[in-house]
Formats: structure tokens, sequence, C-alpha cells
């Protein structure tokens, strides 16, 4: 069974950082394009920063540009969103997902997505 479970978030005040990560398993994701998603209460759910099979490429919101890095580490088969500097308006339900497909970028269609973690900035 495929598995995206992420973790790390919580309740920090502005200008203060998580760092979040997301352990695949039920398979391997090395050759897959992965993202970190997020929602808001009443919106839609975005696409914060996603990071390319190999780690050589990466996109980010421009919301989050400057301040969000997206790493990953095939070996553990894990992907990572350090955040740092945030705002009361990163506040949100933070996804990880994984494309489909095999090294390709930009991701053509994100298939699987873990349950979500709660990020919550207090002003």
């Amino acid at each position: 069974q495929v598995q995206l479970v992420e973790s790390g978030g919580g309740l920090v005040q502005t200008g203060g950082s998580l760092r979040l990560s997301c352990a695949a398993s039920g398979r391997t994701f090395s050759t897959n394009t992965m993202g970190w998603f997020r929602q808001a209460p009443g919106k839609e759910r975005e696409l914060v920063a996603a990071i390319s099979w190999s780690g050589g490429s990466t996109v980010y919101a421009d919301s989050v540009k400057g301040r969000f890095t997206i790493s990953r580490d095939n070996a553990k088969n894990t992907v990572y969103l350090q955040m740092n500097s945030l705002r009361p308006e990163d506040t949100a339900v933070y996804y990880c997902a994984a494309d489909s497909g095999k090294r390709t970028w930009p991701a053509r269609r994100y298939d699987y997505w873990g349950q979500g973690t709660q990020v919550t900035v207090s002003s």
C-alpha cells in the first residue's frame, strides 16, 4: 500500500520556522516529481513548491519564494519543506503529493496524496 505521511506541522509565531517532512512507503518515488500543496479554510488548494525527481529543478509559488525551500532525499524516500519567516497567511493544511509519471517535469498529475499536516502561524 502506497502511503505519504507528512509530519512537522504545528503552531509557530510570525517570523518563526518549521520543517515539514513527507515520508513515502509502499514504493519508491525516487523517479517522481514531488510537491507540497496547502489549503487554507475557505480557499482552494494551491501548489506551494515542487521538486523534480533528481532534485535539480524546483518551482515555488510567488508568495513563498525566498522563504520556503523544498528538498528531497531519495535514499530515504523523503521530501522536505523548510519554511522560514512564516506569516499568518501561511496558515493552512499542508499536503505532500507525488506525480504518477516517472522522470517528468513539470508534474503531469499528482495521483498520490498524504493526509496533511496543520501549520498555524500566530500573529
